[in-house]
C-alpha cells in the first residue's frame, strides 16, 4: 500500500474510533499506529498512537514519539508521552523501519521492533500504569545469524528474573543442527524504566556464568 494512503487510512482508524470525539494531532505529524484499551483500571479506553514526527524521508531517519491520550470532556487530551519509548524510523538497519507491533493486553502496552539483515533482531517492551508513570515491567529480546547462533532474553523487571538462552548452530553438513547450548538465570532488582527514560542512559548487565553482555538501553547520552 502507498505509504501516504497507508498513513490515510491508520488516520481514519483513529477517527472512527473516536467517536466524534475530537483528537488533534501535533503539526508535520502523522500516524503510524493507533491502539485503544482502558490502561489505568477505570472502566474508560485510553487511546495509544505512535507518530512519525516529520514527514518521512528516503535516506533520512524520522524521530518518533509515543503519546498516551485520555478522554476529557468529549476530546482526547494529552496524558503522557515519550520521545524514547519508539525507535527511529531508519533504526531496522538493512531491513529499514523497526516499527512492529503494539497492543495493549490485561492493561498492559506491548511495544515490539526488529531488525537486521543477516544478523537479525527482534524486542518486546511491556509497560504498565503504576505509581503515577508507565513502568517497564517486562523486556524481551531476540537475535542471531543463521548458521552461528541464536539467543534469546527474557527480563522480568517485576521480580527481577532473567533469563537467557544461546543456541550455537553448526551449518556446514547438510542438515542444520544445534551443537552448543548456553543456558543462565540471574537476577537483577531495583531498576525503574519508565516510558519517558527508557533509552535516557546505557543499562547493560553482564552475565556471571557466561560473561554475556545484555544490553536494556543503548543510552542517549
Amino acid at each position: 500500500m502507498n505509504k501516504t494512503l497507508y498513513i490515510l487510512f491508520l488516520m481514519s482508524i483513529s477517527l472512527q474510533f473516536a467517536n466524534g470525539q475530537k483528537l488533534v494531532i501535533p503539526e508535520n505529524y502523522s500516524i503510524i499506529d493507533s491502539i485503544s484499551g482502558d490502561l489505568d483500571n477505570d472502566s474508560i479506553n485510553e487511546l495509544v498512537i505512535a507518530f512519525n514526527t516529520t514527514p518521512e524521508y528516503e535516506m533520512e531517519s524520522v524521530i518518533r514519539e509515543l503519546i498516551i491520550y485520555k478522554l476529557e470532556n468529549n476530546k482526547w487530551t494529552v496524558w503522557k508521552k515519550s520521545s524514547q519509548a519508539l525507535y527511529a524510523s531508519l533504526d531496522g538497519g538493512m531491513m529499514g523501519d523497526p516499527f512492529g507491533e503494539m497492543e495493549i493486553k490485561n492493561g498492559i502496552i506491548h511495544i515490539s521492533h526488529n531488525g537486521g539483515s543477516s544478523w537479525k533482531w527482534r524486542i518486546t517492551d511491556k509497560y504498565r500504569f503504576q505509581d503515577g508513570e508507565f513502568y517497564l515491567i517486562g523486556f524481551t529480546s531476540f537475535s542471531g545469524k543463521p548458521c552461528e547462533y541464536w539467543e534469546d532474553f527474557d527480563f522480568n523487571l517485576s521480580t527481577g528474573k532473567m533469563i537467557f538462552n544461546k543456541e550455537f548452530e553448526d551449518c556446514e553438513s547438510e542438515d542444520q543442527k544445534t551443537d552448543k547450548k548456553e543456558n543462565e538465570t540471574l537476577y537483577e532488582k531495583g531498576l525503574k524504566i519508565t516510558l519517558q527514560n527508557r533509552q535516557e542512559k546505557e543499562i547493560k548487565i553482564t552475565s556471571p556464568k557466561y560473561g554475556h553482555e545484555i544490553y536494556i538501553a543503548i543510552g542517549k547520552e
